[in-house]
């Protein structure tokens, strides 16, 4: 995943990628990638970028990790960075709950079970 909010900062900083990549011991290729969300950056990177950057590393730092928010009010899927939304139709949502609540009334049923012995 391509690190928006770093190169962002970067060059409102004025840094080059091949500046960057100096204080990271690598050459410019290498740090294009990491950037470019080819390769991850490790937490001892993010904080000499943030350093260098003179910025707190929440300013900049985005996890390599995709994750998942679904939210019920709104319906919606949002893949972190990307800029993409997908609707997820109520009636998903709906059967999910009530296979959920199912699960929860068994569950209940087995703990009663379980007491008796």
């Amino acid at each position: 995943m391509e690190k928006t909010k770093l190169k962002k900062m970067r060059l409102f900083k004025g840094f080059t990628q091949e500046q960057i990549a100096e204080y990271l011991n690598m050459d410019d290729s290498n740090y294009s990638r990491r950037e470019n969300g080819e390769v991850n950056l490790n937490m001892k990177q993010w904080e000499i970028l943030a350093k260098v950057l003179d910025v707190p590393l929440s300013e900049i730092y985005e996890s390599d990790e995709n994750q998942v928010f679904i939210c019920n009010n709104s319906s919606l899927v949002n893949y972190q960075g990307s800029n993409n939304n997908y609707t997820i139709p109520e009636s998903l949502l709906e059967n999910q709950q009530k296979y959920i609540n199912k699960l929860e009334e068994e569950n209940k049923e087995l703990k009663r079970l379980l007491e008796k012995k």
